[in-house]
């Protein structure tokens, strides 16, 4: 059995310019007051992954272009189209306008546990803050929480690490 990693022009990638004429998943990534630059440009390249609609920046979220963005993004930034809005309570009212589903990323009473999660037709999800998480108001705006159960002693998983769980569910049901 041959084992040999593939080459770039094995994986038969498409270019920046059909990744941007292509059709996208329709879930957006909503960054509430996310701090790490690092974090957001892993949460693009995560987007690029699964051909997502966008990523909106909120609050203190810095954008592209972003030396240190780019550090995680490897160009992802340049491909995934991303939205700035001041307040994160703005981005949310916009899908809601839009038609989205906006589901926040957060342990919650009464949220929904992960493994039950099923969405369809335009999803966006929220993901916080590294230390405060997703504001109160904003989950207060959403349509409802998702918690994805952990069993160790941490309470909290890295947000780029929390997006790739979700967004590859979430990509893989509205594909």
């Amino acid at each position: 059995m041959n084992h040999t990693k593939l080459t770039i022009q094995e994986m038969h990638r498409m270019s920046t310019d059909e990744f941007r004429s292509s059709d996208k998943v329709p879930l957006i990534v909503v960054l509430d007051n996310v701090r790490s630059q690092h974090n957001i440009g892993a949460v693009f390249r995560t987007a690029d992954a699964f051909r997502l609609q966008g990523v909106y920046l909120c609050g203190i979220c810095c954008c592209p272009p972003n030396q240190e963005i780019h550090k995680t993004a490897l160009g992802a930034e340049q491909t995934v189209p991303f939205r700035y809005f001041e307040n994160t309570l703005d981005a949310v009212r916009q899908l809601k306008e839009d038609r989205y589903t906006v589901y926040a990323i957060e342990q919650t009473r009464n949220s929904i546990n992960f493994d039950n999660i099923q969405v369809q037709g335009p999803t966006a999800v929220i993901l916080g803050h590294e230390v405060f998480g997703v504001q109160q108001e904003v989950i207060d705006a959403s349509d409802g929480a998702v918690e994805i159960t952990q069993y160790g002693t941490k309470h909290s998983l890295n947000v780029s690490v929390t997006a790739g769980i979700v967004l590859y569910k979430l990509s893989t049901q509205l594909r």
